[in-house]
């Protein structure tokens, strides 16, 4: 059985290409490295099991032979890479997509596409269900990234609707873990590296705003069940944990892991910055079997084991 992962060198397509070679799938990797990184899959490399692509998504292209499965993760998805890249980030979610779409049409492959929680917007429903619509600025400094991924979403729907393609959505909520980028102006790496350093955690606003935190191994069972369970195909499905924290609190059990001196400085909030942020996971609790199993303290335990690596080996 052959997968397809776009965006496979990311954060979470590494884990992703990792886990379905572990299941014994051959997993054709792809990645244009806007974002991504090499590295990620350094070890995987050798693996038969394993083949990289270095293609840009938006561009098509042909694939020899059977292909069982399409991940759509390909696109910046942090800030900092998003705003630096806003028009890739709209190409590879509208053309890109497109392509794997077609792509999934010809091969008769089933079809995963990475939506994220930025399609609720600053959500006026809480927690988020996914018969949310979503309360978006269309002209924002953020919709290069809530507008693509929404219109991600159409373009899947409609494709399958009108080619009977076996596909599905997944809305991710914030994930953590190693090969997060320590630059990429997430708060968990943030935190852990500025906690490491002994610098001052940087809240933006007052820290009330909130956000969940679901661990990448837990985010690759989701998308794996999403994928793979039966009765899934057209259905739109939260993936992330309910364990909700405001960014102080947040701040303060990172501070407390590392063992950092550390103190906490505010800024203003970003234009747009949600509020709140936590997924209802009902839907994926009774259809896919799935919630998180590991919890925050757990999760964050790796992560700064992670971080400390870089540091000792060559620098945060």
């Amino acid at each position: 059985m052959k997968a397809l992962v776009t965006g496979g060198a990311g954060f979470i397509g590494s884990h992703l290409v990792e886990r379905l070679i572990q299941e014994g799938w051959d997993v054709l990797c792809v990645d244009n490295l806007l974002t991504g990184k090499k590295e990620n899959i350094s070890h995987l490399l050798s693996n038969k099991k394993c083949t990289f692509l270095e293609r840009d998504v938006t561009t098509s292209f042909s694939i020899k032979g059977p292909l069982h499965a399409i991940f759509h993760l390909a696109s910046p998805a942090s800030p900092v890479d998003y705003s630096k890249f806003p028009i890739e980030t709209l190409l590879v979610n509208s053309q890109g997509t497109f392509h794997m779409l077609d792509l999934a049409r010809k091969k008769q492959a089933k079809f995963l596409y990475t939506s994220t929680s930025e399609t609720y917007g600053d959500p006026k429903e809480h927690p988020q269900k996914e018969s949310y619509w979503g309360y978006v600025n269309p002209v924002g400094p953020r919709s290069c990234y809530d507008e693509a991924k929404r219109f991600g979403e159409a373009l899947t729907v409609h494709f399958a609707r009108m080619y009977d393609i076996d596909a599905r959505i997944v809305r991710i909520f914030n994930t953590y873990g190693p090969r997060m980028k320590t630059d990429d102006g997430r708060v968990v790496s943030t935190f852990v590296v500025q906690a490491l350093k002994q610098k001052p955690l940087t809240i933006y606003g007052d820290g009330s705003q909130t956000r969940s935190f679901c661990f990448v191994s837990d985010m690759v069972d989701g998308i794996m069940k999403a994928q793979f369970t039966s009765h899934t195909r057209g259905e739109v499905f939260n993936l992330g944990n309910p364990d909700e924290r405001t960014i102080l609190e947040f701040a303060e059990i990172v501070r407390s892991l590392v063992q950092s001196k550390s103190s906490i400085v505010f800024k203003d909030l970003p234009v747009d910055d949600p509020t709140r942020r936590c997924p209802n996971i009902s839907k994926a609790r009774k259809t896919l079997k799935w919630q998180p199993k590991v919890d925050l303290n757990q999760g964050l335990k790796e992560t700064v084991r992670y971080y400390k690596n870089i540091q000792e080996n060559r620098g945060l």
